[in-house]
């Protein structure tokens, strides 16, 4: 079967508005080279699911999609659920039984949809909406917190700290970065669709998620320089930030990430990406070029889209890491 052409970087919001709209940015690759379509604005999570959802008219072809949100929960926080969770938690997720080495990494069980979509509908099933996740985050975390005072009140997974010098933000944060409300709303709509997670589920062939995380490109690119705010910055601030923006997008038109790709896009589309200071376009082009770093991977002939083996099913692994 051919891959999809159609590649999409989705920069997500847990709570889309005109303020804060989903972003998605639409590309192709050709060899080394990612061309840039165009980047729109989704501004609800419906519209988001009609874009990917099976029959869609938006992508008949099928697509490759990098997703700004985590795919997974750290196994501690899923265990502590399974075995003294609140409610009916622990009989919903039974089934996840699945537990990692010792190199913190577990083997993908024989039916790796169980895990993934089990987790994620029985969370949906128990805390109804994004605010009840955040209470049963909060409310483990005082037990975790209590219990074992000299750990993390917040846990990361081993991909969220595996690339040097850069850590991507706790999926149960559901505060400042709300990544954990991200997990809960983008995950369950991925399943929803029946898209294929490699290494979590099998869904359809031709319309593929992977996740992605902007800041790994970001500080490669720029190091520790801020390129994007959400709030009125002071002028200097504001010229800083918008040369850091220049700079990115020079670095990924003349191809200088270990990616191994080049970014193709126009003048108009350079202005768009780099007059956005809430670096939200920029966001979704960088999870675009991680989704076109898995096609090449997947070209070459790489069953996992560029993920190494033994992903543990709760947790996921993010692109490039």
């Amino acid at each position: 079967m051919s891959l999809p052409e159609v590649l999409l970087g989705l920069d997500f919001s847990c709570a889309p508005s005109p303020r804060k709209p989903l972003t998605l940015a639409w590309g192709r690759r050709a060899g080394a080279v990612m061309r840039l379509d165009r980047v729109d604005e989704v501004l609800s999570h419906d519209a988001l699911s009609a874009i990917i959802q099976p029959g869609s008219t938006a992508l008949p072809g099928g697509f490759v999609m990098g997703c700004d949100f985590p795919f997974g929960l750290p196994r501690a926080f899923v265990e502590a659920l399974r075995v003294h969770g609140p409610g009916e938690l622990p009989e919903r997720l039974a089934t996840l039984t699945c537990s990692a080495g010792s190199s913190g990494v577990a083997a993908a069980p024989s039916s790796t949809a169980s895990q993934a979509d089990g987790l994620i509908q029985a969370l949906h099933q128990h805390c109804i909406d994004r605010a009840g996740f955040q209470r049963l985050v909060d409310g483990w975390g005082q037990t975790w917190h209590t219990e074992r005072p000299e750990g993390p009140k917040l846990l990361h997974r081993p991909t969220d700290q595996a690339s040097p010098g850069v850590s991507s933000t706790s999926p149960l944060q559901t505060r400042y970065v709300p990544v954990g409300k991200m997990y809960f709303e983008g995950m369950k709509r991925l399943v929803d669709a029946d898209l294929s997670l490699p290494g979590l589920r099998s869904g359809r062939p031709d319309a593929i998620a992977l996740e992605a995380y902007p800041g790994l490109l970001a500080h490669e690119l720029l190091g520790r320089r801020s390129y994007k705010t959400d709030t009125k910055a002071d002028a200097a601030s504001q010229q800083a930030r918008l040369i850091a923006r220049m700079d990115m997008v020079d670095a990924l038109e003349q191809g200088r990430t270990r990616l191994g790709l080049r970014l193709k896009l126009s003048p108009a589309q350079r202005d768009h990406l780099v007059s956005d200071p809430k670096g939200d376009r920029l966001d979704a082009v960088l999870c675009l070029f991680q989704a076109a770093w898995a096609h090449a991977q997947r070209e070459a002939g790489h069953a996992r889209w560029g993920l190494p083996d033994g992903i543990d099913p709760v947790e996921g692994w993010i692109l490039s890491a």
